[in-house]
């Protein structure tokens, strides 16, 4: 007899509870937005519904599957299993912030504000979750794979992320570093930092870049073997120079970077607490991740 899936419920604290949390009661938090003009009705309300949500998930699950939670802040400590079916409950970063921890599981996205999210990762409504869950379970042809992107350190410091990873200094400073791509040969430089990127992150970050420089790279779709890389803001010098600041690379071809600073930071989907600490002389090679994210469509 098989084992039963578990659903993981992932969910993060909403923003209501963090003024809660920073001000120390309702009054207080409502004194605090109202005296700079803002009210706290409408972030209770997101409050309210996101609990709702939750509830409305956690009854849709069968009764004889397991099931459990876990916020954001302890991703890093949960164990999941093989069998698990995920369901993250909130908006589309929640899901870029759990899909590093994942080894294949399947991943249903659910808006708990719809119209005011983007939509692009937790695509499904609560009053749904019944069927999803039945349909993630059965796996097939509706499951997503989405290129993930990974950087490797010569001392086997890993990072994955589903967007991009930033390779620079953690200040944002002049980063300085060798760069190599491919056949190109190497060249010195610096800049503002790296960006590598898989075509879920082609709608963020990576997009600016590419539309501030106008660029004609044609940028990866999400579920390609293909990251697209961009330098930002290199600057020349008589030692350094701004030839190779943006390309693709295919599944197996790797960026290369030997960090020329006293410290540099490679950072995934905008958690720069979660980073690799790269010294001086160290090298991290970024490239397409051997893991995807299986998202219900």
């Amino acid at each position: 007899m098989s084992l039963a899936p578990r659903v993981v419920l992932v969910h993060r604290r909403t923003e209501y509870e963090e003024l809660l949390a920073h001000h120390g009661s309702r009054g207080q938090a409502a004194f605090f937005l109202g005296s700079r003009g803002r009210s706290l009705d409408e972030v209770e309300g997101r409050h309210h519904r996101t609990l709702a949500a939750l509830a409305e998930v956690a009854a849709a699950v069968p009764l004889d599957w397991r099931r459990t939670r876990v916020e954001r802040a302890d991703l890093d400590r949960f164990l999941f299993s093989p069998e698990d079916l995920v369901v993250v409950v909130g908006q589309d970063g929640l899901v870029a912030n759990t899909a590093k921890y994942l080894a294949g599981q399947p991943v249903i996205g659910v808006d708990t504000d719809p119209g005011r999210n983007p939509g692009v990762l937790v695509r499904h409504r609560s009053e749904d979750a019944a069927g999803l869950l039945r349909a993630a379970a059965l796996g097939g042809s509706r499951l997503e794979e989405r290129t993930m992107v990974e950087a490797v350190a010569d001392d086997t410091q890993r990072l994955l992320a589903l967007n991009e990873i930033y390779l620079g200094q953690s200040g944002h400073q002049t980063a300085r570093y060798r760069i190599s791509a491919g056949r190109g040969g190497e060249e010195a430089q610096a800049s503002s930092g790296v960006l590598v990127g898989t075509g879920t992150g082609a709608t963020g970050w990576c997009r600016s870049t590419w539309l501030e420089r106008r660029s004609t790279l044609d940028l990866p779709a999400p579920t390609a073997a293909q990251v697209a890389w961009f330098v930002r803001e290199a600057w020349p010098s008589p030692v350094t120079g701004t030839e190779r600041v943006q390309g693709l690379l295919g599944a197996v071809e790797r960026l290369t970077v030997t960090v020329e600073s006293d410290r540099l930071v490679a950072f995934g989907d905008g958690v720069e607490s979660d980073a690799l600490h790269l010294a001086w002389g160290q090298t991290v090679q970024l490239g397409v991740a051997a893991e995807r994210l299986r998202l219900l469509t």
